[in-house]
């Protein structure tokens, strides 16, 4: 799918960071059509929260499996097989050779988005090196963005501060997703790398996932709200 083929509205992803099932219907409800597209990280996944996928993509929600898979091959190829099964639009894996190409091989003929995530966005570069990398987070990230693009991956998670070198080296043939996303006047939390809403779709994002902001707020339908119109604004 090109940029101009996405829904204005289907670009906000917003994570639902919940500790349960109820709160996660609760806040998809409080919502209403302000969102269209969700995401499924650890914290609701091992609430119980997976079968949320199927229940809302019959609603005609987007769901988002943040799983970050990262295993020898054969265990990812078997793991997004079923995650496919669930009717998710988008998993991640971790960007790591072995772990793409067994993610691609599970999406099979499935319509299943696969989206490698290039380096999280609360490292730095003094993390990567503590972890034992050689390489900073820029070099890492468009190293990442190359071996993905090689073997089929359909997408790429980094932060916003990348999004302009990888769309020159993707061109418009995968999408780019970027949490760390901050509207004006919102603390910054763990993240390292961030941006705001606006910023990062004059950058070249497709897909914004926002959290804390949203989930924290006093009112969350609104400030989904103004994020929406930032984008729409962005996108001029």
């Amino acid at each position: 799918m090109t940029p101009a083929e996405i829904a204005p509205k289907d670009r906000l992803i917003v994570a639902l960071d919940v500790p349960s099932v109820d709160a996660a219907e609760a806040l998809i409800n409080r919502l209403g059509d302000s969102v269209t597209f969700y995401k499924i990280g650890y914290q609701l996944a091992y609430a119980g929260g997976l079968p949320l996928i199927g229940k809302f993509a019959d609603k005609g929600k987007k769901i988002f499996a943040d799983l970050k898979m990262h295993d020898i091959g054969n265990t990812v190829t078997r793991g997004v097989e079923s995650v496919a099964r669930l009717g998710a639009t988008f998993v991640t894996v971790h960007a790591f050779p072995q772990t793409m190409k067994g993610a691609v091989e599970g999406r099979g003929s499935s319509s299943l988005k696969i989206l490698a995530v290039t380096v999280l966005t609360s490292y730095n570069d003094d993390d990567l090196h503590a972890a034992g990398y050689r390489l900073g987070v820029s070099e890492l990230v468009e190293a990442r963005a190359q071996q993905a693009q090689v073997l089929g991956v359909d997408g790429l998670v980094s932060s916003p501060e990348e999004v302009g070198s990888l769309r020159k080296i993707v061109g418009h043939q995968m999408s780019l997703v970027t949490p760390g996303i901050r509207p004006a006047g919102s603390a910054s939390g763990d993240q390292k790398r961030i941006m705001t809403p606006g910023r990062a779709i004059a950058a070249g994002a497709d897909y914004l996932v926002v959290g804390r902001p949203v989930v924290e707020a006093a009112d969350p339908k609104a400030t989904a709200d103004a994020i929406q119109a930032e984008i729409a604004a962005a996108l001029g």
